[in-house]
């Protein structure tokens, strides 16, 4: 009687020291460490792996440890280069980003000076990379007035003889056009109609329309 009743408790202890030693098994919270030979303690591979995946960068729905993508930075406004010159404070070439206006080019080069004709050039006008871009002074304004009084008592300004100030009391035709026009005429030989001043580089539909009715060609 007293051996079977031993035999029982022993089955009984047997059967709580398998079920403790399966609960401390599928415990997830339970940390095992290891001894490193050296009298330390060292984290379970489990462990290790947690600290791992804590250290991963996670990119947008991208897989782990693959590095966040940054936006790309906008590039840089292409420039291009104009040649300020006449009644300003600080003629030169000046360097604009791509869709600059006359004024744009105007306030690179410090402003107008003190004796400048400012409602010569139209500052709403687009400039063009290479360009030269002239402001008049008042003292030559007078002296074109005088040149265009002139025009109106002979007519029509001839395209193909007009010397550059005589070219310059037509409506939007600045220094620098005219003296495109003088240059394509000694490199092509005169105009054979109005239309053919369009040839021009610079000189486009919205100034011939301008200048259309005041020019001939002879």
């Amino acid at each position: 009687m007293v051996k079977k009743t031993v035999q029982n408790r022993i089955a009984v202890c047997g059967l709580v020291l398998c079920a403790f030693l399966a609960g401390c098994r599928s415990d997830p919270e339970e940390t095992l460490l290891i001894g490193s030979g050296d009298g330390e303690e060292v984290p379970s591979p489990q462990e290790s792996v947690k600290e791992e995946i804590s250290q991963w960068e996670w990119g947008s729905g991208e897989t782990p440890g693959q590095p966040v993508q940054t936006p790309a930075e906008d590039p840089l406004p292409q420039m291009f280069r104009v040649y300020v010159c006449g009644a300003v404070k600080e003629p030169g070439v000046v360097s604009l980003p791509q869709g600059s206006i006359a004024e744009d080019a105007l306030l690179a080069a410090g402003g107008f000076s003190e004796n400048a004709w400012r409602d010569y050039v139209n500052l709403a006008e687009r400039v063009t990379d290479g360009e030269k871009l002239y402001f008049p002074s008042l003292d030559e304004r007078d002296s074109w007035e005088e040149t265009a009084d002139q025009a109106a008592v002979s007519g029509a300004v001839n395209i193909n003889t007009a010397d550059a100030a005589l070219l310059c009391t037509l409506p939007g035709i600045g220094e620098s056009k005219a003296g495109d026009i003088i240059a394509y005429r000694e490199k092509n030989g005169n105009f054979a109609t109005k239309e053919d001043i369009m040839k021009v580089p610079g000189i486009k539909e919205s100034v011939y329309e301008k200048i259309s009715d005041k020019i001939t060609v002879k």
